[in-house]
């Protein structure tokens, strides 16, 4: 994986970073949000891209 095109995905709720995807930056201006299941909490919930 290119570290330059990595994203981390944080769930909402609890905080906890639980996945890892691709993005391109040149098209894609805003940051990722998806629906995916968290681990800890158990249930789907929103995932953010973070830093």
């Amino acid at each position: 994986m290119s570290q330059d095109n990595l994203a981390k995905l944080e769930c909402t709720e609890c905080h906890s970073i639980n996945y890892y995807s691709h993005r391109n930056k040149k098209m894609v201006k805003e940051r990722l949000e998806v629906k995916k299941h968290c681990k800890r909490c158990k249930t789907h919930t929103m995932h953010k891209e973070t830093k």
